[in-house]
């Protein structure tokens, strides 16, 4: 006969069984930082108090099962948790993970689970020559429906004496050929450029930018993997104001909100809601929702919805321009 467990033993395995149910929920609540700025689970679908965008009536698409896996953009998770929440049953939907339904992991990432079968719809701006190229040799096109209109933006620390740079001007700085900010019109320091990974989102515009012209090879310790870096790297005091950065506008401004930075205008034109919809800010594209798989109904019916008068509403309503 086994002998009885004492109330002490019984006591302590209940403990650790707590202990273990806990740390389990914490992997499965508590999203992977972005930087020291912003924490994504306040924009986690059906999570208490998020900042999500709401409808003002109640959704005219919703699905209930086979509901599709997204992924995508970090500066786009507002927008596709906000397009979940409208559609998806009420539950919990963990934003990072493999098994995640509605989670988060950069664009690259996002692009290799689509293209992996991983992911049924993603949210990026136009993907890389890359991410093309690599979605044609697994035996796909990448299907991209414009579901809203965003700008590109750079910046500087709050210090910096420059306010704005024109396009021959940023080539020239992320060439190489412009060194110093007092070419520029600031202080006579050399300027600190940050780029992003390659097939980034932002490091993808930065090179439709560039044009003809070849950016510079930056040093390892110069190139992050998270957006929020580069707003961080820029207000670091040890960087004495001479560094600069670019991201896009809804993520520098709502979803980052440093006040340590500054927004450059660009030819004279600084980027706001006006200067993106009469197109007089120069660096704004479509940012899309993209497949591969034209088979799946639930999906070709929730994008036709993103571009319906609902889903264009919590677009604008998030921050983004619209498309119609």
């Amino acid at each position: 006969m086994k002998p009885a467990k004492t109330g002490k033993k019984r006591g302590f395995e209940l403990l650790f069984f707590i202990i273990i149910l806990l740390s389990g929920s914490c992997v499965f609540y508590n999203p992977s930082p972005v930087s020291d700025d912003i924490d994504l689970f306040q924009y986690q679908p059906f999570s208490e108090k998020n900042k999500l965008a709401v409808l003002e009536e109640e959704p005219g698409f919703r699905l209930f099962y086979d509901l599709p896996v997204l992924d995508g953009a970090t500066a786009l998770y507002p927008l596709y948790a906000a397009f979940a929440q409208a559609v998806y049953p009420e539950g919990i939907y963990s934003t990072n993970g493999r098994d995640s339904i509605v989670g988060w992991n950069r664009t690259d990432r996002a692009f290799e689970r689509l293209i992996a079968g991983e992911a049924d719809l993603i949210f990026c701006a136009h993907p890389s020559e890359d991410q093309i190229k690599r979605a044609e040799e697994n035996g796909h096109d990448l299907i991209m429906t414009p579901i809203g209109i965003e700008a590109f933006v750079f910046f500087v620390n709050n210090r910096n004496l420059v306010n704005n740079l024109d396009t021959t001007q940023i080539r020239g700085i992320y060439s190489g050929r412009i060194t110093n900010w007092k070419d520029l019109g600031g202080k006579k320091k050399d300027i600190k450029v940050y780029q992003r990974e390659k097939n980034s989102g932002s490091q993808t515009m930065l090179i439709s930018i560039m044009g003809e012209e070849t950016i510079i090879e930056p040093e390892t310790e110069n190139v992050l993997g998270f957006m929020g870096e580069m707003v961080t790297r820029v207000t670091e005091y040890r960087n004495k104001n001479n560094a600069i950065g670019y991201s896009f506008l809804f993520f520098t401004t709502q979803m980052v909100q440093n006040k340590k930075i500054r927004l450059l205008s660009i030819n004279g034109i600084m980027p706001s809601k006006e200067t993106i919809q009469n197109g007089t800010y120069p660096y704004t594209d479509y940012f899309y929702a993209i497949t591969i798989d034209t088979n799946k109904k639930n999906v070709n019916d929730f994008i036709e919805w993103m571009i319906s008068p609902q889903g264009q509403f919590l677009v604008e309503k998030t921050g983004y321009i619209p498309v119609k």
